[in-house]
């Protein structure tokens, strides 16, 4: 059902049936470390490029997610997903061997958002009965692609965040589960005229900030209606700029608002300057500690935002501005 200018709710809600979580050496020293499902100590992944590493951690996750469930990848209609990485390799290699129907995606790190709000609508719809969504990303590669190799040690601004080496793939279809995706938010794109890429949570907060607003119109609810507003991964810099927008428009989101790039690393001992980013931040902190949360109705509504940063090396050299999108997914226990 069509929801106010940008939304959709779900008669036929779509459930949100099991996840899988795989992280790298970092996360895995995080305050979120337990909660994650596959933890390596090897950032390559048993690969020889960072990018194999990558698509090797979007397949275990989807591989986890399908197990829980007890599904095999032959049930599997159709498959959404995509990383950072040019032309979506990560996502190409890594889901190959499952060999189901693929829809590549881009939406920065908004991804996941992405991902799951088209699964949702294609398992509303009828178009499939069960519809896997999976992101990632790695530091590593994601270094190698926005700003320099890793050997050339250069010196990152404290604005700048931290790409989490993650991949969180979710299994979405028509059998009942106990977390269902009640509605979803799409994001347009906001464009600030800012060109710092190294400052990513300040260009991503103006379209974070659009997308709440949005969402809390066209559904006619308060900030008091979520348990929790949680965004992707604006980090500590842009969580501030969101905030601060917000209550100029009449809205308060402090006491509902939580970021993936803020609990995902210990800022103060992982040396991650402004927190955690990247497909990856958001969808293995929604795998991890997100869900269980759900699951176990200790939160039972939630606004999911991810949010994303839609610039590429091209576009930065070009002395492009960064402009921003972020996707809203209602997540409810039932």
């Amino acid at each position: 059902m069509i929801k106010g200018k940008q939304s959709l709710s779900f008669t036929q809600a779509p459930f949100l049936m099991s996840s899988g979580s795989v992280v790298g050496s970092k996360e895995a020293k995080g305050p979120l470390g337990k909660y994650f499902d596959m933890l390596n100590t090897d950032d390559l992944f048993g690969e020889d490029t960072w990018e194999a590493a990558e698509g090797t951690m979007q397949k275990e996750a989807c591989i986890i997610a399908l197990g829980k469930s007890h599904r095999g990848p032959e049930e599997i209609r159709y498959l959404f997903g995509g990383d950072l990485l040019r032309q979506g390799i990560a996502t190409s290699m890594g889901v190959e061997a499952l060999q189901i129907p693929m829809f590549g995606l881009f939406g920065a790190c908004s991804t996941s958002g992405e991902a799951l709000a088209l699964s949702a609508m294609a398992v509303a719809a009828g178009y499939g009965s069960y519809v896997l969504a999976v992101t990632s990303s790695h530091f590593g590669s994601a270094e190698k692609e926005f700003r320099f190799p890793l050997g050339y040690a250069n010196q990152r601004p404290m604005s700048a965040q931290w790409t989490v080496t993650g991949s969180g793939a979710f299994l979405v279809g028509t059998e009942k589960s106990h977390v269902r995706i009640a509605g979803v938010t799409i994001g347009k794109i906001v464009d600030y005229g800012l060109k710092d890429s190294q400052n990513m949570g300040g260009c991503m907060a103006p379209a974070a900030a659009d997308t709440i607003q949005c969402s809390l119109e066209d559904f006619q609810r308060n900030p008091a209606d979520y348990d929790r507003i949680i965004t992707g991964d604006l980090g500590y810099v842009g969580t501030r700029v969101l905030e601060d927008m917000l209550k100029r428009r009449g809205i308060d989101i402090t006491e509902q608002h939580l970021d993936c790039g803020k609990l995902i690393y210990d800022q103060e001992k992982q040396d991650t300057h402004a927190g955690g980013s990247g497909c990856g931040c958001a969808a293995v902190t929604l795998a991890g500690y997100i869900l269980p949360k759900l699951l176990k109705g200790e939160w039972k509504r939630i606004l999911f935002v991810p949010t994303g940063a839609l610039m590429s090396t091209v576009s930065y050299n070009e002395g492009e501005s960064v402009p921003g999108i972020a996707h809203a997914i209602i997540l409810e226990h039932c």
